[in-house]
């Protein structure tokens, strides 16, 4: 696979030459972003500028992938006017309240495979979600990762092809709930050293 030059353009889209602002003008710090980050469920009517969403959205094509196979598709969905249908791939309300709804989805035949065959198309796509909340928390932006939706309806609804496969929806906008205390476990029950 080649890689082109809008990836050098594209640091100046996502603030690479310098400090990433937050929205409001402050500087972001990485590791305040992974504290910042929260499942939003209350969302704000308020659009998202293009310039926004854009940087958010190369930040996941910047994700990485195995063997730089990049076997993702983002679909960015409007949610005004498509409620009634987004309620089939994800019934909770709070899912269609932000403008926007953004698909992770995995195409197995661009893949890599290890040795054993595993084909790491559906860690490719995870990764690429990380990289979008993060880059959505970060602007101020809210979002909340869903695995429990329906991928029959989400196929129907997204009118996508056999050989892909969703692997998971967020919401994008502005917050409208404040964060709830979830807890994380101690990372000495996480972490092992050397061996299991």
């Amino acid at each position: 696979m080649q890689c082109d030059n809008s990836s050098l353009r594209a640091d100046a889209v996502l603030g690479l030459h310098g400090p990433v602002t937050h929205a409001q003008g402050g500087a972001v710090d990485f590791f305040e972003t992974i504290a910042a980050r929260y499942s939003v469920r209350g969302y704000k009517p308020d659009s998202v500028p293009d310039e926004l969403l854009d940087k958010v959205l190369e930040a996941a094509r910047r994700a990485p992938t195995a063997a730089n196979r990049q076997p993702f598709r983002l679909v960015v969905v409007q949610t005004r006017g498509r409620e009634e249908e987004l309620a089939r791939v994800y019934g909770r309300p709070w899912f269609t309240q932000a403008p926007l709804v953004v698909a992770v989805i995995a195409v197995p035949g661009e893949a890599w495979r290890r040795m054993d065959d595993k084909p790491y198309h559906e860690v490719d796509a995870a990764i690429a979600m990380d990289h979008l909340i993060l880059a959505a928390t970060a602007l101020g932006l809210g979002t909340c990762w869903i695995a429990a939706f329906d991928p029959a309806a989400a196929r129907e609804v997204l009118g996508l092809p056999d050989d892909v496969e969703p692997i998971a929806f967020t919401p994008l906008g502005w917050p409208d709930k404040e964060p709830r205390g979830t807890g994380r476990r101690p990372l000495a029950e996480l972490v092992k050293r050397e061996r299991w």
